[in-house]
């Protein structure tokens, strides 16, 4: 038989306006396929061809960019070009597909600089100096990536040491060219050309040395002069690789936990944003699966605390701004989305929705959980769907406050027509929220009214889509500032599967 394999692109996706939080690299496997002529669908190239082997390891990589707060559906789809008969029940083989993130993206470097004999170009003083760093593009041609400070009347400066991206200073590509413009700093803006030279991440990379003393050029000024031998040099001090920690890195050892928050309204009513159509989502679940559906993936064994406030409960009619919405206050865990839905819809025959609607104690019980786990293997997302009334503003914003200390964020999604001022004010993207005169240590919370995202075409998928991308947009960094603040680095990442090893008996 004739086992050639070859796998070809074909991942689906949507063109994206927002950066992505890091890229990641697909490898591909197969393991016990069936002696078949398969063709392997994936979107953007295609791998070697293998020939003779029912377990393929293609060497070709597929580059993605990884954007946590999007779905990215990958699509494989089996095509069979010969048909084969009398198998069947059969299965068919296991694909793996392993994601690495790129280390070249991720990494930065610690440099500094400084320079000695530059020429002088200021009539009653020396120079102001300052560096200017250029990587060339495919094309040839350069564009900026970095500038230092200006060092005030000398000739010998002693730069800052800088931070910069490997991305930013060379694309990950090492033999990059990387020019480096020497100027003079003059304050109406047109600085002095002083001189230039060439390098490349390479060559920086071999740290304080002879190799590391570049000869500053003024081209004209070698042009014109014979005896021109140059106009100073610039000289590398120190470089110091740095790898970024990203949110993947934590990810591989902790998980996310997800609660879920439902507040009042008449579920009887069709007008009520609770109401139960037979036939569709209502707001408030369209919210919670659009959200919820991501971040499962997240969570280790998607079991989900689940809670509902504001509402008068069996069977005495007490008022409860936080209660279990599977009716179980000892274990209010849901599983999955799924579970959450089934919890939200019963709840809503059980109980009488009722106001006040106060936040600060349902944000006041995610906090307790956080408090107890502050070692990064857990980050609390809670998910709060409102209808924009809130009665408890001032304890709010205090428990918003404390909670920024602690492994959490928040977001509330808007439902409804209702005016959502306050809402923005939770929001601390123009002005750090505070209480008591104490601000906030990070800005946790990110509010965005459902009304707008929803699509005039009535695609509910569409419009789910777009609120999860902007709502969980900032919780990447979100959860990295915490970690950074606390100085916790990420847990080692388990060892890589290795599928089970079967012996395949063949009767001859």
């Amino acid at each position: 038989f004739d086992s050639r394999i070859f796998i070809e692109s074909m991942i689906l996706f949507q063109h994206h306006s927002s950066i992505p939080a890091t890229k990641v690299e697909l490898s591909v496997s197969c393991r016990y396929l069936l002696a078949l002529n398969l063709h392997f669908p994936l979107q953007f190239g295609r791998t070697e061809v293998i020939d003779n082997t029912l377990n393929p390891d293609f060497v070709r990589k597929f580059i993605m960019d990884y954007f946590f707060e999007e779905r990215e559906n990958l699509r494989f789809d089996f095509r069979l070009e010969k048909s084969i008969t009398g198998i069947p029940g059969k299965k068919c083989g296991t694909v793996i597909v392993t994601a690495e993130e790129l280390s070249c993206c991720r990494d930065s470097v610690l440099m500094q600089f400084c320079a000695n004999k530059l020429d002088k170009k200021d009539f009653f003083g020396k120079s102001d100096p300052f560096l200017v760093f250029h990587r060339s593009n495919e094309d040839g041609s350069f564009t900026i990536c970095h500038k230092t400070e200006v060092v005030k009347n000398t000739l010998n400066p002693v730069w800052q040491a800088f931070k910069i991206s490997v991305r930013a200073l060379c694309n990950g590509d090492y033999d990059r060219t990387i020019k480096v413009e020497v100027y003079d700093w003059d304050r109406d803006g047109s600085h002095d050309f002083i001189g230039e030279f060439t390098t490349s991440y390479r060559e920086l990379s071999r740290g304080q040395s002879q190799f590391n003393v570049y000869e500053v050029i003024n081209p004209k000024k070698k042009g014109k002069k014979k005896k021109y031998i140059n106009s100073g040099t610039v000289t590398l001090l120190s470089f110091l690789i740095e790898t970024e920690v990203s949110f993947l890195d934590y990810i591989k050892g902790g998980y996310v936990v997800y609660l879920v928050l439902v507040l009042p309204g008449n579920p009887s009513q069709p007008t009520s944003l609770h109401y139960m159509n037979p036939y569709q989502l209502n707001a408030y679940g369209m919210a919670l699966k659009a959200v919820g559906e991501i971040i499962q993936d997240y969570d280790s064994d998607k079991m989900f605390p689940a809670l509902g406030f504001g509402a008068r409960l069996p069977p005495d009619g007490r008022v409860s701004h936080e209660f279990a919405l599977n009716g179980n206050p000892q274990n209010p865990y849901c599983h999955g989305i799924d579970g959450v839905m089934e919890a939200y819809y019963r709840s809503l025959k059980s109980v009488q929705l009722y106001g006040p609607t106060n936040f600060a104690p349902v944000i006041n019980h995610v906090a307790r959980y956080a408090s107890s786990v502050k070692d990064g293997s857990q980050y609390f997302v809670l998910l709060i769907i409102t209808d924009g009334v809130i009665s408890d503003m001032a304890q709010t914003k205090e428990s918003i406050v404390n909670a920024s200390k602690l492994p959490m964020s928040i977001i509330i999604v808007g439902v409804g027509p209702a005016e959502f001022d306050a809402m923005e004010e939770l929001d601390g993207d123009v002005v750090r929220i505070s209480s008591r005169g104490k601000f906030a240590e990070r800005d946790i919370v990110q509010f965005v009214p459902f009304r707008d995202y929803i699509d005039r075409s009535g695609n509910h998928v569409l419009s789910m889509a777009r609120l999860a991308k902007d709502v969980l947009a900032e919780i990447p960094e979100q959860f990295l500032s915490y970690m950074r603040v606390r100085g916790i680095k990420p847990s080692p990442a388990p060892p890589p599967y290795t599928p089970p090893i079967h012996v395949l008996q063949t009767q001859i």
